[in-house]
């Protein structure tokens, strides 16, 4: 039983001194814009106020709830086998003790009733929930269960064939086997409870081989038997609606699951190799996703310049920077930002792989002639308010968005380009009129993300003075600050980071960049205008303050950023 303390987590979280009463009330007027969607204490973890610890002890003392250490109390044999590994999986929870007519789970969230009904009735006994970390149940779960899956397809007696020699029936057979039908459970819902962007699944020689992206670096997990290549990649196929008996082209799929309570979709690539299928699958999960805008990283200034941009009337915004560094989410995070019943919002992506409330959104389909620039072409007759275009490829595409612009439109798109003032190169090397440029060009913001150091295990470190230098820091001007990094710990697999935060740089066009611009001024002379003049902050100025705030590295902000765009 859960005893309930009326004392509110935040208030508990403030007493102990995690959080101050000022980063509570940001917690509090995001929660209000999200309707109620999140928990205080999720957001504040969202937020990077709080690590999983303080958040666990606050919960302890308000539900009157004891925490485990699953690392010193392992959980027994035949309270394991008392539920299923795919329920275990689905509500992230680990058995622990099993006496007579009792079972005690340990959980993340005991305040998940649902889930304790469920579990009561399927196995007949009462529940009683302990508190633990999330990062130690799916370590559990993983161990436990993924191990115990692994021991059941060595001891099963199977036939080992050749992908090449089996036929559709076989396959179509093999794919519906218990063991395989848990097996790529398991890889996929332990990607989700790891934070995963992605899952592949790659094929060699004498292995199989299975990794995770998170926080945009690979992790290699425990991998089934080879043999049960074929298996898995059928299984993953007839979930994603794809051709099974096709193993020779590329294929695209989607699938979708429930996982911890909530609907995720995965968008699913298989291409053939020299040891059969690979497969990708990427992990949309709305909740990670869709953030607010407290909560993409921008600090101060910089925040509060781009939301004064998003509230423009029309005009063309772009963000820039390589695939992978966040843009779709920024973009997402200020349409949430400025949608409202009164403005009709249309976007067009390639693909859609988020829903938003009340936006129209299309997909592209070139097949059928559905390009950005024939779908914008049409958007701009359905008397839109915003318009999002996922990318700007093409002359055609640009000349649109700049008349949709010009005629009383906010139109928000993306650019590979390497920096903010870079942008403006690239549109007028499309063939834009530097003129119209000029005139429908609000304002550029280029990005990238940065891993942040695990808030658990963070600590303060001495960097080489060859290493600050290159990122403008000099032992006169610390003023007091340490540089800290992540040590490894349980809550962060023991790599230093956990989570990932965006750096910026931001051009606002003003008259004289106007004039730039008209006048085909090289890239770099409008920079350095924006830098002197503007006061704008470089992407790697912008790390190194992330790196004086503590909540990165030096190396961590290098490997994202060209060290030439460092200006002192």
């Amino acid at each position: 039983m859960i005893t309930y303390n009326r004392v509110l987590l935040g208030q508990i979280l403030v007493e102990n001194g995690d959080i101050t009463p000022q980063q509570l009330q940001l917690a509090l007027d995001e929660q209000t814009r999200q309707d109620h969607q999140k928990r205080v204490g999720e957001i504040l973890l969202g937020m990077h106020f709080i690590s999983e610890a303080a958040l666990l002890k606050a919960l302890s003392k308000q539900l009157a709830c004891p925490i485990v250490d699953l690392n010193a109390d392992p959980p027994e044999v035949r309270a394991l086998q008392l539920v299923p590994s795919e329920f275990a999986l689905r509500h992230q929870l680990i058995p622990l003790q099993q006496t007579d007519h009792t079972i005690v789970i340990a959980m993340a969230d005991p305040l998940d009733l649902q889930t304790m009904d469920d579990l009561r009735l399927l196995t007949g006994f009462n529940v009683i929930p302990r508190l633990a970390n999330s990062v130690d149940i799916r370590r559990s779960l993983e161990q436990f269960y993924m191990n115990r899956i692994i021991q059941d397809v060595e001891q099963a007696e199977q036939v080992s064939l050749e992908e090449e020699g089996l036929d559709v029936a076989d396959l179509q057979k093999m794919a519906r086997e218990e063991l395989v039908i848990q097996m790529v459970n398991l890889i996929i819902n332990q990607a989700i409870q790891d934070r995963a962007s992605d899952i592949h699944v790659e094929p060699f020689e004498k292995e199989l081989r299975v990794r995770y992206r998170i926080d945009g670096v690979l992790h290699e997990v425990n991998a089934p038997p080879k043999r049960l290549h074929p298996a898995i990649i059928s299984r993953i196929k007839i979930l994603s609606d794809m051709n099974i008996a096709e193993r020779r082209l590329p294929q695209d799929g989607r699938m979708r699951i429930r996982s911890g309570g909530r609907q995720i979709d995965l968008r699913v690539s298989t291409i053939p190799t020299l040891y059969g299928e690979s497969a990708v699958m990427r992990i949309l999960d709305k909740q990670t996703a869709m953030l607010g805008l407290p909560e993409l990283g921008m600090k101060g200034r910089l925040f509060d310049l781009f939301r004064r941009l998003i509230l423009e009337p029309h005009g063309i915004i772009l963000v820039t920077g390589p695939t992978g560094s966040g843009k779709t989410t920024t973009l997402y995070a200020a349409l949430n930002e400025i949608y409202s019943s009164e403005k009709k919002i249309i976007t067009i992506e390639d693909p859609v792989e988020y829903q938003l409330n009340g936006v129209n959104q299309i997909q592209v389909h070139p097949q059928i002639d559905l390009t950005f620039a024939s779908g914008l072409r049409h958007i701009v007759r359905q008397d839109p308010d915003i318009i999002m275009v996922g990318e700007i490829r093409d002359t055609e595409t640009v000349e649109i968005a700049i008349h949709a612009a010009l005629t009383g439109h906010l139109v928000f798109s993306t650019l590979h380009t390497n920096d903010a003032p870079g942008a403006i190169s690239r549109l007028l090397d499309m063939g834009a009129e530097p003129y119209l440029v000029a005139s429908s060009l609000i304002g550029v913001i280029a990005q990238r993300l940065v891993r942040l150091n695990c808030p658990n295990c963070r600590a303060p470190v001495l960097e080489k003075q060859v290493a600050m230098e290159e990122i403008g820091i000099h032992q006169e001007n610390l003023n007091g600050h340490k540089l800290m990094a992540g040590m490894g710990c349980s809550e962060c697999r023991n790599v230093g980071f956990r989570g990932r935060s965006g750096i910026y740089e931001m051009l606002t066009v003003d008259d004289t960049i106007r004039q730039m611009i008209t006048h085909r001024e090289p890239a770099n002379a409008i920079k350095q205008y924006a830098i002197h003049n503007q006061g704008m902050t470089t992407l790697l100025q912008d790390g190194r303050n992330r790196v004086l705030s503590g909540d990165t590295t030096i190396k961590e902000v290098l490997r994202v950023c060209q060290r030439e765009d460092f200006q002192n």
